[in-house]
């Protein structure tokens, strides 16, 4: 008996490990080698509203630019005094450029001047958009007073949603996030608040790359584990018939 709880629990860590295939992932910052890119908003003057970058031969890429504003045609900016998003972007995944962003100073602990913020300051949501779906991107997103009061979602180039994640910190958070399977396939994330978040939010230092760029943990391939969970159900079989033997 004690055999085939042992084999039932790895069929269960591998069925949830096959479900888990082509999901998004959180990566730690230790998963952005030196290859993959970076921009700090130190490379535009204090106060660009929208700002745009342009890179040229990344590993994996090639030439891209990285676009920055409030949000992504089909989705609604609601609220007063603190902005948020509703609604899914529409297809093509493209930037609404009517909702602005803006390079900013913050006196925050931890803060590196200049940050990018959502309008009203600390108070709106930020996007970007990558002319290339990329595998995987991070930035730094600060300062949180609360818990869970704001979101990223990520999306594909269709406006697709590939999921999404809340902060699970005080102060300054690193955001890492990676399409499980390795493939270039985020073309935007969308930032913004969606609870109780007093001190809003701005974010700093946003990295990318392909996966020549970025650790991505390995996913299980369904074939390898149909494989597996077959093997396994032969062992169990062994089993019974012994037990009835």
């Amino acid at each position: 008996m004690k055999s085939t709880i042992v084999r039932m629990s790895v069929l269960a860590a591998l069925c949830a490990a096959a479900s888990a295939n082509a999901a998004l992932i959180d990566l730690g910052p230790a998963s952005f080698t030196p290859l993959a890119s970076k921009i700090t908003f130190d490379e535009v003057a204090l106060g660009t509203n929208n700002p745009v970058f342009n890179f040229t031969g990344l590993e994996g890429l090639g030439d891209i630019t990285v676009s920055f504003a409030g949000a992504f045609l089909g989705q609604t900016v609601t609220g007063s005094g603190v902005k948020t998003l509703t609604g899914a972007p529409s297809g093509p995944l493209t930037l609404d450029t009517s909702v602005i962003v803006k390079t900013v100073t913050d006196g925050a602990p931890g803060a590196t001047s200049p940050t990018l913020s959502g309008q009203p300051t600390f108070n709106g949501p930020i996007s970007v958009l990558f002319s290339k779906p990329v595998a995987a991107v991070g930035l730094k997103g600060g300062y949180f007073n609360a818990i869970g009061g704001t979101s990223i979602q990520a999306f594909k180039a269709d406006g697709t949603i590939l999921g999404a994640i809340t902060n699970s910190t005080l102060g300054f958070e690193f955001y890492g996030l990676a399409e499980s399977t390795g493939q270039n396939l985020i073309s935007g994330i969308s930032f913004y608040i969606t609870g109780n978040e007093p001190a809003g939010f701005e974010i700093d230092d946003l990295t990318f790359g392909s996966k020549a760029a970025v650790n991505i943990p390995a996913v299980p391939e369904p074939s390898s584990v149909a494989l597996v969970l077959a093997g396994a159900g032969i062992v169990a079989t062994r089993l019974r018939k012994k037990k009835q033997a």
